[in-house]
């Protein structure tokens, strides 16, 4: 699903686009209440990161990331991520300290990482399934309430030619990507 506050598709609900957290799955088939921005899987410690974090840098009311449930073996995408929170990348691109098989942000700027690393506090519950446990941390944080961190960070910008939408951004996941005046890719290039 995509949407003006999560311009970078993928398998992921839209709830509460006011909300100030926003849930990560590992293996669970956890549904957090529908307060919650967004939620969704990542399986991958690469391309699934780097959507989610152009995502929730995105949405500057997300200060807020849960990643619940287990990792998933090889890639451990939820402790690459938390890697990435806490260290960010190196000269390579590659996360520091990160465990996964090819932790690599290879399609966003140092400078989305940093805001990522800014805007956002990881709650790290990898390896918990407990509903009410989840739950309860979502509610407290929800009560928090804490301000927007400002503007929207937009980490690739389509830009309208017509009736058609290009991206010609080599940071782009796909380097040329063409969307219809209705917002439908309509076409792609690597």
């Amino acid at each position: 699903m995509k949407n003006s506050f999560y311009p970078w598709g993928g398998e992921f609900t839209v709830c509460s686009s006011n909300s100030c957290i926003a849930v990560v799955l590992l293996q669970t088939n956890y549904t957090p209440p529908r307060d919650v921005a967004v939620f969704g899987p990542v399986k991958t410690e690469n391309i699934g990161i780097e959507k989610i974090v152009a995502n929730v840098i995105s949405n500057p009311n997300i200060r807020y990331l849960l990643i619940c449930g287990d990792d998933i073996r090889g890639h451990l995408p939820g402790s690459t991520l938390a890697a990435l929170h806490k260290y960010g990348t190196d000269k390579e691109n590659r996360v520091v300290n990160a465990p996964g098989a090819i932790p690599y942000i290879e399609n966003l700027e140092a400078e989305a990482v940093e805001r990522f690393r800014k805007q956002v506090e990881i709650l790290d519950l990898i390896g918990v399934r407990k509903n009410e446990k989840i739950d309860a941390v979502v509610r407290d944080c929800i009560k928090k309430s804490p301000p927007s961190f400002g503007s929207p960070y937009i980490a690739i910008k389509i830009v309208a030619k017509h009736r058609w939408a290009v991206t010609d951004d080599k940071r782009a996941l796909h380097s040329k990507i063409v969307i219809d005046y209705m917002g439908k890719i309509k076409g792609r290039g690597c």
